[in-house]
């Protein structure tokens, strides 16, 4: 199977680079921008992911012989000949994966030749599109949940590829673990799962199913639970993990009350250090609903994989610059701003983030953060941080929110994007 990123493009990318090999503007040096015109509905804040990702893509972006062979049946010799010694030489900056943006916020800057960067255009949005939507929606979630662990496991609800990189934005954005192998063998994601109902089913009885699970995986494992009757799931499980059992888990019906009824049970029965695990349709607004509920940790699936209702960052790629000179584009609805754009954010005493502009020459006040940072050079991947380390970040990123931008009431945008010496 082929590597090569070049054919995940667009038709009309390619018969751009034609058309400009012949006049001659396929050499004029330009800046691409990637900026979301809007956040979706109601939403204060996304959170970017899928950078890295980007960045492996753009190395991986040539043209094989298969390929080409398939693109002379559309493309003239010369545009042929030029895809097949493409090598990407430009630069890449970026804002840090697991940031915070705003509308208007240019998370990614690509410069090079108009020939080498607009054949990117659809790869790179494809990318930062569904692992910042995922983020975003991710993100969310966690402070609905307070914090307790929440568990992806939505792979069955998406692409089989995208659920990969679903787990790993989702793990940016404060998940503790996926049920996609592939995600943990790739990224060194934690996985979990134990069975679904099929295995209870399989089982003469309920009973034979949980004594085959423990005598598999140990008490520590956990045993779901409404199969059936709830009550007499949680006795049998009991029965057959004892006081020491791992974990429960409830998949349907009234979650909440249900853990209530589980939570007085356990504790009845001794087994007061089981844990209570949710599944079930769950996103961000019916986790806030069960914030006091005596749940210990979330199976989120389809809502986390398909951004909780909008599945896209709504991210475009816009040329603003040509060999120094900002271009805009003045269409209604669609206006950019034209110029390469040096992106600073302002904070408060509290260290909660105010303002977010950009200035012509860099930082104008000593209070005032860079946001991007170097991720390609002269075609070359610059160090990146660890998964680790972005989950961090993430995380003081959003510590950098007001409480009020937080939570899921709709309101504008937590900050609002200005811009000081670009033009329009």
């Amino acid at each position: 199977m082929t590597t090569s990123t070049g054919l995940k493009t667009d038709h009309y990318e390619l018969t751009m680079v034609q058309a400009a090999l012949r006049s001659g503007a396929a050499h004029r040096r330009v800046v691409f921008e990637v900026f979301a015109r809007a956040l979706p509905s109601g939403r204060r804040y996304g959170v970017v992911a899928g950078t890295e990702r980007v960045v492996d893509a753009i190395g991986l972006f040539c043209f094989e012989p298969a390929d080409l062979e398939f693109l002379s049946g559309f493309l003239d010799h010369d545009t042929v000949d030029f895809l097949a010694r493409y090598s990407f030489t430009g630069d890449v900056d970026g804002y840090r994966e697991g940031d915070l943006y705003f509308p208007g916020s240019p998370v990614l800057t690509v410069e090079g030749t108009f020939a080498e960067t607009v054949v990117l255009e659809t790869l790179v949005l494809s990318i930062l599109n569904h692992d910042s939507a995922v983020a975003s929606a991710a993100a969310r979630m966690a402070v609905a949940a307070a914090d307790r662990p929440l568990l992806e496991m939505g792979s069955r609800r998406t692409h089989e590829e995208a659920a990969v990189a679903a787990a790993r934005a989702a793990y940016i954005a404060g998940f503790a673990g996926t049920s996609n192998l592939a995600a943990g063998k790739s990224y060194g994601i934690p996985t979990i799962g134990t069975s679904a109902h099929a295995f209870t089913l399989v089982h003469d009885d309920e009973s034979s199913a949980f004594a085959a699970q423990v005598a598999a995986l140990g008490d520590a494992t956990t045993l779901l639970v409404d199969t059936f009757d709830v009550d007499d799931g949680v006795r049998r499980a009991v029965a057959a993990g004892g006081r020491d059992l791992g974990a429960v888990r409830l998949d349907s019906g009234d979650v909440g009350a249900g853990a209530v009824a589980a939570r007085r049970l356990l504790d009845g029965l001794g087994a007061t250090a089981t844990r209570i695990v949710a599944s079930g349709d769950l996103d961000e607004f019916s986790l806030a609903a069960l914030a006091s509920a005596p749940i210990d940790s979330f199976g989120v699936g389809t809502s986390v994989v398909t951004g909780s209702g909008w599945p896209t960052a709504g991210f475009v790629y816009k040329l603003v610059e040509v060999e120094g000179r900002p271009v805009a584009k003045t269409s209604l609805g669609k206006a950019t701003v034209g110029g390469r754009k040096v992106m600073t954010r302002q904070y408060d005493a509290g260290g909660h983030v105010l303002a977010e502009r950009a200035v012509k020459g860099g930082p104008a006040r000593s209070t005032d953060h860079g946001m991007q940072t170097a991720l390609v050079r002269d075609g070359h991947a610059q160090s990146r941080p660890s998964l680790e380390e972005v989950r961090r970040f993430h995380r003081h990123a959003r510590d950098t929110l007001a409480p009020a931008h937080l939570d899921l009431t709709d309101g504008p945008p937590a900050v609002v994007v200005t811009y000081e010496g670009a033009e329009r």
